[in-house]
């Protein structure tokens, strides 16, 4: 093959520089470029980890409870005390209790975007209306934190810029990827890298970091000399210059699945039996666990969406209360406390910064089959290190969680605040593929009130 570099046809070039002759399956995620336009100089946070409880999970039985409002209001559970004096949360959420004096929880969330998962899921994720019912992720949306990112702060060549999992998340079962996780308008190499494995599962590996059968690390190196040479050989033909930069995106792959710092990042066996218990042995648990171990090798955001389709958890129109005493909130409990845990000892939760969003809240009135619906008008967040305050609640909603009884606040101030506390200008514009400016975002503001 090198013998006949010299004569190769402008086919063979391009496939010689596909994924496909080196026996990768990464995603088009790696062409991320690692752009920098005005971002901030002092970062308070190096890395975000996003707990999305998507579906919306009730902040009148977590978060908020109103244990004085009438029967058909308040929770079937009682509040219990924490490590912050004066504050209550739900009594199933006891290891979270002990550590809330890492976290700033904002008790008066607001939008006014409408009660549909989609529309709610894309503002909570990207601090944008998209105005509509619903509908799936569009090429126009706007972009994830963490595909902004991607594009703006750089990367090592050897960790995921951005990652999701467990799930692409339905708008429904048997839906459309809901909006609010790729790259949108700044483009699909700005998409996640998707592990849609089980971290909990005996034999966990990620697909797209394998090396194809048959490939091995030397043969792969062979590969990417290969690649090298016949890039010296066309940089001067001006009709083939997109393989100029389609050859740092195979060197990328290439780095990446030879890289042992890469690899280990996913070898969650790794990790002490106990630890993994302390998570959770569930899809979730192992989720967020992975999401450490992926912070920890360099990547910069993790979002992990806690539903398969966003009617599958937190969307509790039905047994409400049943579901989150037997399964959420004790998996949430575990996984996230752990997290936090976890962080704080190894000196990371300083620089990480944790969000715990929703696409909304739940009903204060409990409905007839001992559920609540969704509830846009009132709800909480929760933040937690990477320069957020501890121990402080921001914040209040009337007797009945029904509205707030204080300043409220939307998840496009929330989301400007990760982006400034990350280093990102939250109004800086970016630019789509026919060069039109947009503000990452347009109308929230930075909560200066929680910030350390």
């Amino acid at each position: 093959m090198i013998a006949r570099r010299h004569s190769a046809t402008r086919r063979e070039v391009l496939r010689a520089g596909s994924l496909g002759l080196a026996g990768i399956s990464l995603p088009i995620f790696l062409k991320a470029r690692g752009e920098s336009e005005n971002v901030l100089s002092t970062p308070r946070a190096d890395s975000c980890i996003v707990i999305f409880l998507n579906g919306g999970p009730s902040h009148l039985d977590m978060w908020d409870m109103k244990p004085e409002a009438p029967t058909e209001i308040r929770s079937e559970f009682d509040p219990i005390s924490t490590s912050v004096p004066g504050v209550e949360v739900c009594e199933h959420l006891p290891r979270l209790a002990k550590l809330m004096h890492h976290t700033t929880l904002i008790r008066s969330m607001r939008h006014s975007v409408n009660n549909s998962h989609a529309a709610a899921v894309y503002a909570a994720l990207t601090g944008h209306d998209r105005g509509e019912q619903g509908g799936g992720a569009m090429p126009g949306d706007n972009p994830a934190p963490g595909a902004v990112l991607s594009k703006l702060l750089p990367h090592s060549g050897n960790s995921l810029p951005y990652v999701a999992l467990p799930y692409k998340t339905q708008e429904g079962k048997g839906g459309p990827l809901q909006p609010g996780f790729l790259g949108g308008f700044i483009g699909s190499n700005h998409d996640p890298f998707w592990v849609l494995e089980d971290p909990n599962a005996a034999d966990f590996h990620v697909h797209n970091l394998t090396l194809a059968p048959g490939v091995s690390s030397r043969r792969m190196a062979s590969r990417r000399d290969l690649l090298s040479d016949l890039g010296a050989q066309i940089t001067g033909n001006q009709n083939l210059r997109v393989f100029e930069a389609m050859d740092g995106f195979q060197h990328q792959a290439f780095d990446l699945l030879t890289s042992q710092h890469a690899q280990r990042a996913f070898q969650i066996d790794r990790e002490p039996a106990k630890r993994r218990d302390s998570y959770g042995r569930n899809i979730y648990g192992q989720s967020v666990l992975l999401a450490r171990r992926l912070i920890e090798a360099g990547t910069r955001v993790v979002t992990v969406s806690w539903a398969p389709d966003a009617n599958a958890t937190w969307d509790t129109h039905g047994n409400n209360f049943t579901m989150l005493k037997q399964t959420l909130l004790p998996q949430f409990d575990a996984a996230c406390s752990s997290l936090l845990e976890d962080l704080a000892d190894r000196g990371l939760l300083e620089r990480t910064l944790v969000a715990v969003l929703g696409d909304f809240g739940r009903t204060p009135r409990i409905n007839k089959n001992a559920g609540r619906d969704h509830w846009n008008s009132c709800y909480t967040v929760m933040l937690a290190g990477g320069g957020i305050k501890g121990g402080f609640v921001l914040g209040a909603s009337d007797r009945i969680g029904a509205v707030p009884d204080s300043n409220s606040f939307s998840p496009a101030d929330v989301i400007a605040t990760m982006y400034s506390l990350l280093g990102i200008d939250p109004h800086q514009s970016l630019y789509d593929s026919l060069q039109r400016p947009h503000q990452i975002v347009a109308s929230g503001q930075v909560i200066r009130d929680i910030i350390a």
